[in-house]
């Protein structure tokens, strides 16, 4: 098991950018898949992106697909979702999840996750 921590949410302009980060406080992302969700009031918790253990493979689904980008650095222990050119829309609590077997969009698969971290954009 790994324990998350997300940082890096705040309140941006439409068309600004944000770097959230996801760590963890005990054992090591290396060897865990990585999934960033988002939450909207009022809505389900859907899957932004995944990146696997190495780093090697990433996928997006539908709206961050071509303005979001995943990373990881195993060496510091830690994984990257660059967001730019924010939308309204993207407002949410993001939160980082671990999965071992694979990247997945569905939630039931991760096993581990953050407290999330509040992304707010502003018209």
């Amino acid at each position: 098991q790994v324990q998350l921590v997300e940082s890096g949410g705040g309140s941006v302009q439409s068309g600004g950018s944000l770097r959230l980060s996801c760590t963890t406080t005990k054992n090591t992302l290396s060897g865990w898949n990585i999934g960033w969700f988002r939450q909207a009031p009022g809505k389900e918790r859907e899957a932004v992106s995944c990146t696997s253990d190495t780093g090697s493979l990433t996928y997006y689904l539908t709206s961050g697909n071509g303005r979001f980008t995943i990373s990881r650095d195993n060496a510091r222990n830690t994984v990257y979702l660059q967001m730019n050119n924010l939308k309204v829309e993207d407002t949410a609590v993001y939160y980082c999840a671990a999965t071992y077997y694979r990247c997945s969009e569905y939630r039931y698969e991760y096993s581990d996750w953050g407290q999330g971290t509040q992304v707010t954009v502003a018209s």
